[in-house]
């Protein structure tokens, strides 16, 4: 199988959870410690082993290209003052990586969003990082673990695969919730472990779940999604579902799920930013 090396961030969204703080600075920007949210998913991404990054953007949130850019006054004037080290650590991209921006015109979906991809992609298999969701880079190894496990795991395999996490019984209905062969509960554990998955339930009730395993934000396609993506109509609300893609890739090619070691952070949710930032801020501190 091909070595995956691209990757789909979804940036696009106008991000009304994180409201008045998101109103003029992109919710992706918004710092966890001293760098942007948006910072560590790039940085999971490189870490695994993904060469182009696809933002799919709005026209007003090009603050976030932006970011990635090199700014050459900004440059010349902290080397001018000595300040090489600051100014290196602005120009964090690997001369390999390269960071590509398509606009996605109409706000229709995550499934949407994830086509309009395709004119980078190609033929590739690649990867979708959803940018609220930040995973802890103190707790795990972005080289080998979660998303860079997966992405081992289809070069041998040639499924796709799909991160979950373990949660609460009474969190279960905040979550699309993963349908295996056999309902079962499973523990967090300290390792990525593969199942296959027969489907996703939408927020059930506990009583009903198939499982305890919450869809995280990380996946791994073959690049067969794109064409059920271009095939998938609009459901309630006018937006192309990637649920509805992948219940198509399920039941034509296989799908795993991968369980996730260590934690993750909603940076799109008020209450869970807030620890989120608390959380970073008091790492970088103890570092120091």
């Amino acid at each position: 199988m091909k070595k995956i090396t691209h990757a789909i961030i979804p940036t696009a969204g106008f991000g009304t959870r994180m409201l008045p703080l998101s109103k003029a600075v992109p919710k992706e920007l918004l710092p966890l410690g001293n760098r942007p949210a948006i910072a560590y998913v790039i940085d999971e991404a490189i870490k695994a082993g993904i060469k182009t990054i696809v933002l799919v953007n709005h026209a007003q949130k090009s603050a976030i290209e932006n970011y990635f850019d090199i700014n050459s006054e900004l440059d010349t004037q902290l080397r001018s003052k000595g300040k090489d080290k600051l100014a290196d650590s602005l120009n964090f991209l690997p001369d390999d990586v390269r960071i590509i921006s398509v606009r996605q015109g109409k706000p229709l979906g995550l499934g949407h969003a994830v086509l309009q991809g395709r004119a980078v992609v190609g033929d590739n298999p690649f990867a979708v990082l959803l940018p609220d969701v930040v995973l802890d880079p103190y707790e795990t190894d972005y080289a080998t673990q979660n998303l860079a496990f997966m992405m081992n795991e289809f070069a041998k395999t040639g499924r796709s695969q799909i991160l979950v996490d373990p949660v609460a019984v009474s969190d279960i209905d905040k979550y699309g919730i993963a349908k295996l062969e056999n309902a079962q509960t499973l523990e967090k554990s300290n390792e990525n472990k593969v199942l296959p998955v027969t489907g996703f339930v939408e927020k059930p009730k506990p009583e009903n779940a198939p499982s305890n395993l919450a869809v995280v934000g990380r996946y791994v396609f073959d690049n067969a999604i794109f064409d059920y993506l271009a095939k998938t109509a609009p459901s309630v609300g006018g937006e192309i579902q990637l649920t509805d893609a992948i219940d198509a890739l399920i039941g034509t090619q296989g799908v795993d799920v991968v369980t996730m070691t260590g934690g993750s952070f909603d940076a799109g949710d008020m209450g869970s930013y807030m620890r989120a930032f608390m959380y970073f801020a008091q790492r970088q501190l103890s570092e120091k």
